[in-house]
């Protein structure tokens, strides 16, 4: 619970207002009703002296309290904090919401997140009020109660869906947490099954799909990507493949996949909210960055990633010393002969991006014959060979791991970690200096990394400013306007 006086002060203000900008960033629990709510909640605001808050939904129900039927906590976006220690339990979060304690032991993950067991469990309870081990457990009851609310899969694969690793289990904890069996959601409930499962992902603050959208066209590969008022692709997740389509929504962007891939949801929402930027504070992220980077003129710019980190890996080694269009090209000659094909029934995605395990058995020789440096065709088989491996985690929230294991990889150098970081780590500081087209944004040719110190810890955000200005100042030149 917080204590702050002042900090309890503006927890009722913003509740009072319904204000979204702090939905997600606090749960107000309501003592006479036994509920926790989000701060946009539409039902009758309760008294002051019933609302005490916590910071997270775990810490709300460790407290004895129920999620709110009606405003659904479940859908709240995710925090974005600013200091360290705030940092680094989100990334936790990231990591334990896509599944990562079903996967490994606390330990294991912390060490992916370069700190200690202890000082994990530590950060995670003072951030969020809740060790790793409810917050892992909380996000599997919200996501089967959402799964519940709205889908038709069956009660059993939303249990594995969620997380549990048996049914009995899943019943057992529903009903302790809750007060009522899972099958009290679906009672009034049509169980026709939908050919594809689909959900809304909010965004924290104000979201605007499209300069993601854009991003994927710019480097879309055919068989793999579809660009049709949103973007859809298959995707392989673990054991389980298929297809996902994202399209903006009122809020955020709707999520549809494939019931093949239903049994890794909870890793594919986490993929989506971070390729997507959805829990960034964008207010406060351009607050921090001041005046120099045109942020007043284009107010908030998220980070736009991809929703596999080996894919994003494997596209900034093509990428290296050459053009997008280059880059794009190349990348559709390693997807052509090395994807396997796969049945969709969806328009235009028959084929799935190379698997790190493909990319490892392919002989250099044949990689470097489709047009690149048999240097660059080697590096490339040796990253499939460090993931297939397990030498090489790379993971959106595994920031620490994934760039120590990059850094041990020969012909992997500065730019490619901090892209790879920025892109498919999720790492909201990453910078690459040494990127010329950043360098022609600041009309510098060195002092660069000396600069963006003041942009500390955004200095992703400030890199996607950079190539945002780069951009109009190629269209201006294209244009003939060079003023």
């Amino acid at each position: 619970m917080i204590e702050d006086v002042a900090q309890h002060a503006i927890w009722h203000a913003a509740a009072e207002a319904r204000d979204a900008r702090f939905d997600g960033v606090f749960f107000t629990c309501v003592t006479s009703t036994g509920i926790y709510c989000r701060c946009v909640c539409p039902a009758r605001m309760p008294k002051r002296a019933n609302r005490i808050f916590h910071r997270s939904a775990a810490a709300a129900e460790n407290a004895g309290f129920r999620p709110c039927l009606l405003c659904r906590p479940e859908k709240a976006p995710g925090a974005a904090p600013i200091d360290q220690k705030q940092r680094l339990a989100a990334q936790a979060v990231a990591r334990i919401e896509a599944g990562a304690l079903e996967e490994q032991g606390l330990d294991d993950l912390a060490r992916d997140l370069g700190v200690t067991g202890r000082h994990l469990r530590r950060v995670t309870t003072d951030v969020f009020g809740a060790a790793p081990i409810d917050l892992a457990q909380t996000h599997r009851l919200l996501t089967a109660k959402r799964l519940l609310t709205e889908t038709q899969l069956p009660v059993t694969e939303i249990a594995f869906a969620s997380g549990f690793q048996s049914v009995r289990r899943f019943n057992a904890l529903f009903l302790e947490r809750y007060g009522f069996p899972p099958s009290r959601i679906r009672r009034a409930r049509v169980v026709a099954r939908e050919p594809v499962l689909t959900l809304d992902l909010v965004a924290r603050g104000a979201f605007d799909a499209q300069p993601h959208f854009d991003f994927f066209a710019s480097r879309s590969i055919e068989g793999v990507e579809v660009l049709d008022g949103g973007y859809a692709r298959t995707l392989k997740i673990g054991a389980h493949a298929g297809f996902v389509s994202i399209r903006p929504s009122a809020r955020g962007v709707a999520l549809s996949l494939s019931h093949s891939l239903s049994p890794a949801l909870r890793p594919l929402v986490a993929m989506v909210r971070g390729a997507f930027d959805l829990d960034a504070d964008v207010t406060a992220i351009d607050g921090a960055l001041g005046d120099d980077l045109d942020v007043a003129a284009d107010p908030g710019v998220r980070l736009t990633g991809g929703l596999d980190p080996f894919e994003v890996a494997v596209r900034a080694v093509l990428g290296q010393q050459v053009t997008i269009v280059a880059a794009r090209k190349l990348t559709q000659k390693i997807v052509d002969r090395f994807g396997a094909e796969i049945e969709t029934g969806a328009e235009g995605l028959r084929r799935l991006f190379p698997d790190a395990g493909r990319i490892a058995a392919a002989d250099p020789g044949e990689i470097a014959g489709l047009g690149m440096p048999f240097a660059r065709a080697q590096t490339l088989q040796r990253l499939g060979a460090a993931v297939a491996e397990g030498r090489l985690l790379l993971a959106r929230g595994a920031v620490a791991a994934g760039r120590e294991g990059l850094a041990n990889l020969a012909g992997i150098g500065p730019w490619t970690i901090e892209y790879v970081a920025l892109r498919g780590l999720g790492d909201p500081d990453a910078f690459p200096a040494g990127d010329s087209a950043i360098r022609a944004a600041l009309d510098m040719k060195s002092g660069i990394e000396a600069r963006a110190e003041r942009w500390r810890p955004w200095r992703a955000y400030a890199a996607t400013r950079l190539w945002k200005r780069y951009a109009r100042m190629m269209a201006q030149r294209k244009a003939g306007d060079v003023r």
